[in-house]
């Protein structure tokens, strides 16, 4: 089963926080467009992207857009995870005792893949694997800055 398609409806969800409320993606939505990345803490390439995912989620602080991050882990193992790679983007858990529903929902086959959904629930954007011009498309759309640093050396595309 492939991935959701953009321009597909998202399916509602509601997954618990690391703060332990629980969030539901319709509630979210009511505000702004949400950034959805699922992740897996021992996947390298969301090692890699992550971080850069953490700052473009910084700069929607105030704004009427959210991101959060989809844990396919623990909380305890995320929260390591989180202390390693400075990431303090909010994050849902989706329960591997409970076979990844939300994940299934959306027809992940790998990770990170990220699904940028608009306040009426449409799939706007998806990003597989990590692709630096997939997310300088989703910053655009959310009218915020790619979040590259002058002089950093980023990767254009590396397999999830």
């Amino acid at each position: 089963m492939a991935a959701l398609s953009e321009n597909s409806q998202a399916p509602d969800f509601t997954l618990p926080a690391a703060d332990g409320k629980q969030v539901r993606l319709a509630d979210a939505l009511k505000n702004g467009p949400v950034l959805l990345t699922f992740f897996k803490i021992s996947c390298p390439t969301c090692q890699y992207g992550m971080p850069f995912l953490d700052r473009l989620g910084k700069q929607l602080a105030g704004s009427a857009a959210k991101m959060f991050a989809i844990s396919q882990d623990t909380p305890a193992d995320t929260e390591r995870f989180n202390a390693e790679f400075r990431f303090e983007s909010p994050e849902l858990f989706d329960a591997e005792d409970e076979q990844y529903p939300v994940s299934n929902a959306y027809g992940i086959t790998h990770v990170p893949t990220a699904f940028l959904i608009e306040p009426d629930g449409r799939i706007a954007y998806k990003m597989e694997s990590w692709s630096k011009s997939d997310v300088e498309r989703i910053a655009q759309k959310l009218a915020a800055d790619p979040p590259f640093q002058p002089g950093e050396d980023v990767l254009p595309f590396r397999p999830g």
